[in-house]
């Protein structure tokens, strides 16, 4: 087994989870690169990081959060990092008055409960390897704003955030850190439907002080710091990768 350590990105073949993954990779990290549908998106991840591990798995399937970490443990030993990146919008941008109850659990199967069990059975792992272990949820700043053509997705991150905490809570006795990143704006494939409207949004209003779109790396340079140790004495926090929209001015 390598003596590096080793990081399971859930969602990492495209958006936000690529970016997370090759980072790590370029650090000398062991990367396990998950995928649900896109399989050659996965490889090619993975063709770009030395020590790579393709898991197809969906998150939101307890047999196959199970099998992840398996093969993830068969092929570089004990996880040192999880980043629950994973995530799905709904089908459609439904009125909270006309949504459909089958796409809310869909969507909180694959954003709530497939990262909240995987995280349970990662920590398990981690106490029972004696790993100083991290985990990071990235999360969305839906968590407290609402957005009533997409509530099931609003619900889901504000349980991201719930979540962050109850797990930072339970595992600071063994070590283990958890952090949420609550991106903003970010150009990825699932902003792109909607590219006019915040274009608009950032460059002509006081949506957020810093007028531009978010990327992938922004996100994944901070997940660096925390990968990195730059944060020991933190944990349960939220930071917010969001351009300043966090931020409410007069």
């Amino acid at each position: 087994m390598s003596e590096r350590r080793t990081a399971l990105v859930t969602g990492s073949s495209r958006g936000i989870g690529r970016a997370i993954a090759l980072a790590l990779g370029s650090e000398d990290f062991n990367v396990v690169v998950n995928y649900h549908a896109n399989k050659n998106a996965a490889d090619e991840v993975a063709g770009q990081i030395d020590h790579a591990h393709v898991v197809p798995a969906d998150v939101a399937d307890a047999a196959d959060r199970q099998r992840l970490v398996d093969e993830t443990i068969a092929a570089f030993g004990p996880i040192h990092l999880l980043v629950n990146n994973a995530g799905i919008a709904p089908r459609v941008r439904a009125d909270l008055l006309e949504a459909d109850e089958d796409e809310f659990d869909r969507v909180l199967a694959a954003n709530l409960k497939g990262p909240y069990f995987l995280s349970q059975l990662v920590a398990n792992h981690m106490i029972g390897a004696g790993v100083r272990g991290q985990m990071v949820n990235i999360g969305s700043l839906s968590a407290y704003t609402a957005s009533v053509n997409r509530g099931e997705y609003c619900v889901a991150k504000a349980g991201v955030a719930m979540m962050t905490k109850l797990f930072a809570a339970r595992l600071a006795e063994h070590d283990i850190n958890v952090y949420e990143i609550r991106p903003g704006i970010i150009a990825t494939d699932m902003t792109g439907p909607v590219k006019e409207k915040y274009d608009k949004l950032i460059h002509e209003t006081d949506l957020q002080p810093i007028k531009r779109w978010g990327r992938p790396e922004d996100i994944a340079s901070t997940v660096m710091a925390i990968a990195n140790g730059l944060l020991p004495y933190s944990t349960g926090e939220v930071i917010n990768v969001d351009g300043g929209f966090h931020l409410r001015r007069l």
